[in-house]
């Protein structure tokens, strides 16, 4: 299996798993991540475990402060308790409420905490499209990339403003008259060298 495919199952795992929890799994919250793939949950009791990110969620999708997830104990594990086994996200929530198996001290939060999503890497984002077969994904446009500003259009207008001041006054001071002047006085000087040679012969 390709690491490609293999984003795509992640993929399809992470959005469209709207299976119940388990008897044997517990919905926890995110306290702060630990480093090594642990991260420091808590249970709707307030009791504060680490529990370990799975191998196919690395590198491919990232959880913070105040997301949720579903986790299975670990009966060997001392100080790391349980696995990650699913992320949920905002629309899986709101199912699991739908069913009313959402823990009640988790309901007390805030909406803007209960509506927080986990980031997983646009790598990964697939569109429908590519979903069902397609291998191009909708990518967002950079919104730190600066705007290219274009000058406007009095800058071509006052170039054709100067050029306008050399057609038709007797004062200007044009390129082409100042070389016909240049001409002119070049001839007479001709004139002139060639008659005092005449004189001197």
């Amino acid at each position: 299996m390709s690491v490609t495919t293999k984003k795509k199952h992640v993929e399809r795992e992470l959005y469209e798993d709207f299976s119940l929890p388990q008897e044997h799994q517990s919905i926890v919250r995110v306290l702060k991540p630990c480093g090594n793939n642990l991260h420091q949950v808590t249970t709707p009791e307030g009791e504060v475990f680490l529990a370990s990110m799975p191998h196919k969620f690395r590198k491919h999708v990232w959880i913070k402060r105040g997301n949720y997830v579903v986790t299975e104990p670990i009966p060997e594990g001392n100080k790391v308790r349980a696995e990650i086994v699913r992320i949920l996200m905002k629309d899986h929530i709101r199912h699991i409420r739908a069913n009313n198996m959402w823990p009640t001290a988790f309901s007390e939060l805030c909406e803007e905490e209960r509506d927080k999503l986990c980031v997983a890497p646009q790598d990964i984002r697939v569109s429908k499209d590519s979903l069902s077969g397609s291998d191009n994904d909708d990518l967002m446009k950079n919104p730190n990339r600066p705007r290219v500003s274009y000058p406007d259009s009095e800058s071509d207008s006052n170039s054709d403003g100067e050029d306008s001041e050399c057609d038709g006054s007797e004062d200007s001071k044009c390129d082409g008259n100042k070389g016909s002047e240049y001409d002119s006085n070049a001839g007479s000087d001709c004139e002139t060298s060639g008659d005092s040679d005449k004189v001197k012969k």
